[in-house]
This record gives structure tokens, C-alpha cells and sequence, in this order.
């Protein structure tokens, strides 16, 4: 039963909308990635978006909870703020938002390696 109950459970996604100034969606991008690679309970993925041409993104950041989020805001976590708040147009927009549905799971997609074997 408790298989059931998992099944109903939805994720959480951290998202920020921003605009980096001219010329720094790289470096913030670096970082972004930097931040990332250092999470591990409850991480579900993540992505960055960019607008095509601009310095304009979008961070979405998924979660099996608000709280396994929470977890993450360490030292680490604000260094990594303290270094890319200057590269900021202004300030991102952020919200949290729950996944309500989610289609062509990253565990169901196969590689082209695996198709291949």
C-alpha cells in the first residue's frame, strides 16, 4: 500500500526567473551548475533555461520536498549566492511550486547506448 501512497506523492521545483548582465549568462551558468553538482538527498534535477540571444534564464530546481530543499542551504549554498548576486540585472524572481504532473520520466527515457546493446 505504501507503493500507492509514494505514487500520489508530487515534487517540489524551485524556480528563478532572471536577467543576467550583458555578457555574464556564462559565468552565472558556471556557478548555477557549480551549486547543483552538490546536491544529493531528496535532488530529483535540474535545469537552466535561456532565452535565445538574451541574457534572460529560468532555474528550475526539482525536489522530493520543500524540506530536502531546505536541507541544502549551507555554506556552500551561500557562497554560491554571495558570487552570482552581482552578475544580476535585478533581482530573480522566485517562487516554489508543486509538480502536478510530469510526462516522459528521466528513469523511463533510454540512452542510445542502452537502445543500442
Amino acid at each position: 500500500m505504501s507503493e500507492f501512497f509514494d505514487f500520489l506523492k508530487h515534487k517540489y521545483a524551485y524556480v528563478a526567473v532572471g536577467e543576467f548582465k550583458p555578457g555574464c549568462f556564462g559565468e552565472a551558468r558556471q556557478l548555477y551548475e557549480k551549486a547543483v553538482s552538490t546536491y544529493r538527498k531528496g535532488f530529483k534535477g535540474a535545469y537552466l533555461l535561456q532565452e535565445p540571444g538574451t541574457e534572460k534564464g529560468i532555474a528550475v530546481i526539482l525536489w522530493d520536498s520543500i524540506e530536502d530543499m531546505d536541507e541544502h542551504k549551507n555554506e556552500i549554498y551561500n557562497q554560491t549566492l554571495a558570487k552570482i548576486a552581482h552578475l544580476y540585472a535585478a533581482p530573480p524572481v522566485t517562487s516554489f511550486y508543486e509538480v502536478c504532473s510530469e510526462i516522459g520520466l528521466p528513469g523511463e527515457i533510454k540512452s542510445a547506448e542502452a537502445i543500442g546493446s
